[in-house]
């Protein structure tokens, strides 16, 4: 009598003849190209079976966005008409501090201009050297590029020139370990020195004391105190500020505001290129110029007596010149004009002030 049910092999076997299945299918994936039309129509088929499985998903999501991105775009145009007015607000505070600023260096006589003078220059090379941080542009000497030349993107200072060529130059960026600017915190003015530290997105506050009111997020802007780069530009937002109460200084650490690895068109800033000394002498010599010019006037005035005082022969030039006529035109004219004429030569012999004034004295007895 046979069984009902025929035993089959053990699981063991099932197992080790799968496990060699298996292997012998990725050699021969490996190895060979015989199982690649096979894959293809099995991704098709699997591809399919993804979409089906991922359409609830996708059908939520896409929902949702319908919803939700209304709703954003709603409070996004909102915002961004408040910050507009906002803006425009700002816009004409500044103006008018911009108008005011002029008008007060007017008054101090100062040469210092309120807008630099700029340049746009392109990014053409790179320092290969990984220690350093320097950067090639297209103007050069030819151009009126200087050594010391500020150089700042659109969103802040980048660094300065350092080697000139005729028609390129180098730039030394603020992240190199050799560049330092001195900067303030725009907060509350508080000065401080940003140091390079090899790393493109970092820069160190050195010597910065412990109880110093400096924070996360301050943006820090260039003092103008080195003399080199002008004042009010930023350079870099405070990251972290670690406080250690066994340490005289804290450490700060900064990040660059302008993008040194992504940024290919520069500004190169021209700016007063004088000393503070020569800005200070040629506005005293300006101002002298000035009050000798507002003090001619009055030098002149002791003058005005010199002009009645001549006036006097002047006056008598016309009674003199009517008898030239009379003693051309006829010769019967000639007696009365010679007898006008010697009343005339006594008072080029006597003092002139006695006749002027003894003539009117007789006419008055007379009358």
């Amino acid at each position: 009598m046979k069984p009902l049910f025929t035993k089959g092999p053990s699981l063991g076997v099932r197992l080790l003849v799968l496990v060699v299945l298996s292997v012998a299918l990725m050699v021969v994936d490996a190895r060979f190209t015989l199982l690649k039309p096979v894959r293809s129509e099995m991704s098709l088929v699997l591809m399919r079976a993804y979409w089906v499985t991922d359409l609830p998903q996708r059908l939520y999501e896409g929902v949702a966005s319908q919803f939700g991105s209304r709703t954003e775009l709603l409070a996004e145009n909102e915002k961004l008409k408040t910050e507009g007015l906002l803006l425009q607000g700002r816009l004409q505070k500044l103006a008018a501090l911009t108008e005011q600023n002029v008008r007060l260096r007017e008054l101090l006589n100062s040469s210092a201009l309120v807008n630099e003078k700029v340049e746009v220059a392109e990014l053409i090379g790179m320092d290969p050297n990984p220690f350093t941080h320097r950067i090639l542009i297209n103007k050069g000497e030819r151009d009126g590029v200087v050594l010391g030349q500020p150089v700042l993107d659109a969103r802040g200072l980048m660094g300065q020139v350092v080697e000139l060529m005729p028609y390129t130059s180098r730039v030394l960026l603020l992240t190199d370990t050799t560049h330092s600017i001195p900067v303030q915190v725009n907060r509350n003015g508080l000065r401080a020195i940003a140091s390079g530290t090899g790393n493109p997105e970092r820069l160190e506050l050195r010597h910065v004391a412990d109880t110093a009111d400096i924070k996360e997020g301050d943006l820090l802007v260039s003092s103008g105190l080195g003399q080199r780069f002008p004042a009010g530009y930023p350079v870099a937002t405070v990251k972290e500020v670690i406080h250690d109460s066994g340490q005289p200084f804290a450490i700060v650490r900064a990040v660059p505001t302008a993008a040194l690895n992504r940024s290919r068109y520069l500004l190169l800033v021209f700016s007063d290129s004088r000393s503070p000394e020569q800005r200070a002498t040629e506005a005293a010599q300006a101002q002298e110029a000035a009050d000798r010019q507002g003090a001619a006037p009055q030098d002149g005035t002791p003058a005005t007596p010199v002009p009645a005082a001549t006036s006097a022969p002047a006056t008598a030039a016309p009674a003199a010149a009517p008898t030239a006529p009379a003693h051309t035109t006829t010769p019967a004219a000639t007696t009365p004009a010679r007898a006008s004429s010697a009343p005339a030569a006594t008072p080029e012999r006597t003092p002139p002030a006695t006749p002027s004034r003894s003539a009117p004295a007789t006419t008055r007895e007379r009358q």
